[in-house]
């Protein structure tokens, strides 16, 4: 037996996270959908239990909308692109937003938004705000 397979993780990272920036950009330069203008999270789930996310999205201009939900295996991580989002409806391109993600187990949420309106592209990724308050 391979020895991870009997490695059991400690919960890692908080219940409840916060991305206060969001924006999908309406165009995309470069192959889809490898280069699709996007925003996105990377879940990362070390507990022996999937997790069940809920993810709420916030405007500036009307109430929230959702909850999307997402699952993510034991021990797995898993990339969500929001512009795949369709129910409860889709996120609009090119409307600022932010969103809450909220687990049933610990998880860490990364950040990412890949902008390729132009050929040279722009990259950015960061920590999602952790909710201290929302460990076990």
């Amino acid at each position: 037996m391979n020895p991870l397979e009997q490695k059991k993780f400690a919960p890692v990272g908080h219940k409840r996270w916060a991305i206060a920036e969001g924006y999908i950009p309406k165009t995309s330069h470069g192959p889809e959908p490898e280069m699709t203008s996007h925003e996105s999270i990377c879940v990362l789930n070390v507990s022996d239990e999937e997790t069940h996310l809920q993810i709420w999205i916030f405007y500036s201009d009307r109430e929230p909308v959702g909850p999307y939900k997402v699952s993510v295996g034991a021990r797995r991580t898993k990339h969500i692109r929001f512009n795949y989002f369709k129910e409860p409806e889709p996120i609009p391109r090119g409307t600022d937003f932010a969103s809450i993600i909220e687990s049933d187990v610990p998880i860490v949420v990364q950040h990412t938004r890949l902008d390729s309106r132009q050929s040279e592209n722009a990259l950015i990724s960061t920590i999602a705000f952790a909710d201290a308050e929302s460990v076990m």
